[in-house]
């Protein structure tokens, strides 16, 4: 990234989320996360600035302390499996608003009756339902049933096609201008499909951020406050939102400033619709907003290279070390 040293990884979650799940004569559930908290600390720093951290001051100088509390992921996708009669059921709800491709694979079965157990199964699970996936039948006589199985989803349409009407708003202030310190081909740390063509913009914690294309919100983060260099351990607290587009691809904004997000899932916003601040949240080690649209390729998921609007109504392809400007 020219000039910058900036980093970020896009990567904040797997892109197929893989729990695992036995089923016997008593269902076994597996727990979710758990409600947790952390403390934010506040002092003043050598210039008499407010600072705001998860890690105390080494003078011990703490003015106040904030426990926060870490909350459930607002959307997800689970497989639930009961018994009825003579059957076991597996249904998958999804809570998310934006279908999702998900995939079953058994990886072991006794007492039941279903001869594709060898194969993976795969739906598509439209926007916030509840999909029977199979009912099987228990074999007369039989051993008593067990089914061990794993699911794994991803988020989008499937072969979702990228058709934008126009080029995409700069997302921040008309007739601001900020530095690009990471855009294709000269990716740093946008090494995988998923983050080849997102860009990395530099601008100071706060900066009001706009919805680059309309869409519906279907999935936010928003209480996390700290950032690193470790992506396994700073990368999942990256406050984020995403939005999809009428297309079936979505954008991703990343690093967002802690408890400034101003959508909720669901919501539809319109092109330019202000959203959230930036800042400094998640694997990265400066002030900047990651921004990518994205599509479900079919089992694995692309970013797309992007056009934003420039002058004269012309589209502009952001690249590093050029300036980006909304207009």
């Amino acid at each position: 990234m020219a000039g910058s040293g900036f980093r970020s990884d896009p990567d904040y979650t797997p892109a197929w989320c893989a729990p695992a799940f036995i089923v016997t004569l008593a269902i076994i559930c597996w727990p979710g996360p758990w409600a947790d908290a952390d403390e934010l600390y506040k002092y003043r720093g050598e210039n008499g600035e407010w600072i705001y951290s998860d890690r105390p001051p080494e003078d011990e100088q703490t003015v106040e302390v904030r426990r926060l509390n870490k909350t459930t992921p607002n959307s997800e996708v689970t497989v639930t499996q009961s018994f009825i009669g003579s059957t076991v059921e597996l249904t998958a709800n999804n809570s998310y608003h934006a279908p999702v491709e998900l995939r079953v694979k058994i990886d072991s079965i006794r007492g039941l009756e279903f001869p594709g157990a060898d194969q993976d199964l795969k739906w598509v699970l439209p926007p916030r339902s509840a999909t029977q996936l199979l009912r099987l039948e228990l074999l007369e006589g039989g051993a008593a049933p067990f089914l061990e199985y794993r699911f794994e989803y991803l988020l989008g349409e499937p072969g979702a096609l990228h058709r934008p009407t126009e080029p995409y708003r700069a997302p921040f202030a008309i007739s601001n201008n900020y530095p690009v310190t990471q855009a294709f081909p000269g990716v740093v740390t946008h090494k995988t499909p998923d983050s080849y063509f997102a860009i990395d913009v530099a601008m100071p914690i706060g900066t009001d951020i706009f919805a680059a294309r309309a869409g519906i919100v279907f999935d936010v983060a928003a209480n996390n406050f700290q950032s690193g260099l470790d992506p396994i351990k700073d990368g999942p607290a990256a406050n984020v939102i995403r939005i999809l587009h009428d297309d079936g691809t979505y954008a991703l904004y990343a690093h967002l400033n802690w408890n400034s997000i101003r959508v909720q899932p669901g919501v539809r916003v319109q092109r330019g619709e202000y959203i959230a601040d930036s800042g400094n949240t998640g694997f990265s080690s400066g002030p900047h907003l990651h921004f990518a649209v994205l599509r479900n390729a079919g089992e694995r998921m692309e970013s797309i290279p992007v056009e934003f609007l420039g002058a004269d109504l012309v589209g502009v392809v952001p690249a590093a070390g050029s300036v980006l400007t909304a207009y």
